[in-house]
């Protein structure tokens, strides 16, 4: 990283950064060009580990590619402030992000309301009841994370 005096090392820290968040975007290997996609997303943390979870439809590009390849990079970032120094005549961007990268694969049926309960309870902190029968007609993806770079500037 080449502003170390923007980097955020410790793991709690790039977990709130997280948690602050309300989309993933999420790249796939897709031939010549990767093949980007912005996704709602549910994060988990046991340890050390990290997991996201993403539902989509029963088919399409993105689980057409993920067959093909599971590997993926992630990025999603937030607190963006338009910083101005009046003084120097010059301005930056405020910021925090995180990328990463990890495998994804399906959620096995049996583990798709724990699964959307995480994604839910990324964007409402009560826990509440959903409509179940939607999950016949969802996959849904849990994204184990292998590594984490986190950046900030304020």
């Amino acid at each position: 990283m080449r502003r170390k005096d923007r980097e955020v090392t410790d793991f709690h820290e790039m977990i709130d950064i997280m948690k602050k968040c309300d989309s993933c975007i999420v790249a796939m290997n897709d031939r010549d060009f990767p093949y980007v996609v912005p996704m709602n997303f549910g994060l988990e943390v046991q340890g050390e580990q990290v997991f996201l979870y993403f539902h989509c439809a029963m088919e399409g590009k993105k689980l057409d590619l993920l067959k093909k390849d599971n590997r993926v990079t992630f990025e999603m970032d937030c607190d963006h402030n338009f910083i101005l120094y009046e003084e120097r005549m010059s301005c930056t961007m405020g910021y925090s992000s995180v990328i990463g990268h990890g495998t994804i694969d399906k959620v096995a049926d049996e583990d798709k309301y724990d699964a959307l309960k995480i994604i839910m309870r990324q964007y409402h902190a009560e826990d509440f009841k959903f409509n179940t029968d939607m999950m016949k007609v969802t996959t849904v993806l849990r994204l184990t994370v292998t590594d984490i770079t986190a950046k900030r500037n304020h």
